[in-house]
């Protein structure tokens, strides 16, 4: 059977597996022989700080990908593999096409503002040089209008999504994309483009604790994290919001960098969910959440730079000197609050923190410090591994309280009392904060409320050995019903508002 293409493109970006890919298995059904790509986007790359973890992972999985498609591959063909480029991207991929006689590129599509931009002007070059774009959905199980209410608007609640999001799902939205051809079709790399992949120190990165952290990059690193949470999956809804329990999936930065099939998890997850096992459920209801905001990234872009509720553009957060001080303090765990401090200590240390904490820590920054939210975001946009515009965006949104479908302005997060809860015996607390190894456990969530005599008992002193409250609760709270006060219910954005 004749196919459509003679010569096919392959441009991995947020896709590093050969299993379950939409994009490789697409080209290889449709071309006669398939190249494959990774750039190492200077336009990205150019910005970040020379030890970055994710740059190091994206390079482990690049290594991993280029190994695969080599297993893949005619024992014929010895010189497949990765093309990898440290280039621009925007124009790299239109050159390589046509370097290479490409008709066609196949690349799974990407949903942020600058992605879609990107990607667009790609196509544009493609088109001129009569090269066909081919974008598939890949890392969402629905993208963008799939999901519609019954006005055929998108939607801006979670709950009658996630019905509307189950009800449609069928089989013929988990596909499993079968790569068998693989053999025949990857082709041999011109000398030209068969150079080695760059190590890190010549993309002008440096080995961080990526490895003692013990996050494994490539799909076997995404495969054995996944083997490791299935047997724990029973109790996750008991265990997902105590951060010294083994309880998530940890799985975050591989389905950010696509070193696991998102299709693959819900296929796992739904039969289980189906027989009402609610572990599986909670955890498809998060896997859904996914979805959820990339969505609202696709069809409310402005949410990338603003409120999705614009009226909450109007508050007045902190400025000047004491704000920045403010915020320091919060970067930095400084904040006097253990479980918040605790919580940035191992996104600092770590990149990654636990969901719960991710939600008190951004709480406690916009409703205690009266810092606007889109900081915190871009801290954390900066600092976690797992780093995906949408849900960072909308985690934030939802503390804040602007975004669609947030927790009320009203609702806000007592720093203390999330600790007592979720974080006992202060177990989270002592890993991260050995300062305050020594406090009993009542002590240890509120130490400014402790008796001088625990205090002496475990060698503390407030204010040397750890900071006294940048705020108190009472008095922030107050502050922060003042603030919100001001805004009016803010109705949801109009239908194709950017869209």
């Amino acid at each position: 059977m004749q196919k459509l293409f003679s010569t096919g493109l392959v441009w991995f970006r947020r896709d590093l597996r050969t299993h379950d890919n939409a994009a490789l298995a697409t080209a290889l059904q449709q071309c006669d022989q398939v190249h494959c790509v990774f750039v190492f986007d200077r336009t990205i790359l150019d910005n970040l700080p020379r030890s970055d973890r994710r740059v190091e992972f994206i390079w482990g999985s690049v290594l991993a990908l280029d190994t695969d498609l080599r297993s893949l591959a005619s024992e014929d063909t010895p010189h497949t593999g990765l093309i990898v480029r440290r280039a621009i991207a925007e124009t790299e991929i239109p050159m390589l096409a046509q370097a290479l006689k490409a008709q066609a590129v196949f690349a799974a599509n990407d949903y942020e503002p600058q992605a879609v931009a990107r990607d667009a002007s790609v196509q544009a070059a493609l088109e001129k040089q009569s090269i066909t774009w081919v974008g598939v959905k890949d890392h969402v199980i629905f993208e963008k209008r799939e999901v519609l209410t019954q006005m055929g608007k998108p939607y801006g609640v979670f709950t009658p999504y996630m019905r509307a999001w189950l009800a449609r799902l069928n089989d013929g939205f988990l596909p499993t994309w079968d790569g068998s051809n693989a053999k025949k079709a990857l082709a041999a790399r011109p000398a030209a483009f068969a150079n080695a992949i760059p190590s890190l120190e010549a993309l002008g990165f440096e080995t961080t604790n990526l490895q003692s952290l013990g996050l494994l990059p490539g799909a076997r690193g995404g495969e054995q994290l996944l083997a490791d949470f299935w047997s724990r999956l029973e109790a996750y809804d008991e265990t997902r919001n105590f951060p010294s329990i083994k309880g998530p999936s940890y799985l975050g930065v591989h389905l950010r960098f696509g070193t696991v099939s998102i299709r693959q998890l819900v296929r796992l997850a739904l039969p289980l969910h189906r027989d009402g096992r609610t572990g599986a459920s909670v955890w498809l209801s998060e896997l859904i959440w996914r979805d959820f905001y990339f969505q609202i990234v696709a069809n409310f872009p402005h949410v990338a730079q603003g409120a999705f509720k614009p009226e909450y553009d109007a508050i007045a957060w902190e400025q000047g000197a004491h704000a920045e001080q403010l915020f320091k303090a919060w970067c930095e765990g400084r904040t006097g609050y253990p479980l918040v401090d605790a919580a940035m200590a191992q996104l600092n240390q770590t990149g990654y923190m636990h969901n719960r904490l991710r939600m008190v820590a951004g709480s406690f920054l916009v409703k205690h410090l009266g810092i606007d939210w889109r900081w915190g975001e871009k801290y954390f946009a900066q600092h976690l591994n797992d780093f995906d515009l949408s849900a960072n965006n909308g985690g934030w949104q939802w503390v804040s309280s602007s975004g669609c479908d947030a927790q009320p302005y009203f609702r806000i997060f007592n720093p203390v009392s999330q600790s007592e809860k979720f974080d006992a015996q202060g177990k989270f607390i002592k890993r991260y904060l050995p300062a305050l190894a020594a406090l009993d456990a009542k002590s240890i969530h509120a130490p400014w409320l402790a008796k001088p005599l625990a205090l002496e008992a475990a060698g503390l002193e407030l204010g040397r050995d750890y900071p006294l409250p940048v705020v108190d609760h009472a008095t922030a709270r107050a502050r922060t019903l003042q603030r919100y006060g001001a805004v009016k219910k803010a109705p949801l954005p109009k239908e194709g508002e950017g869209a």
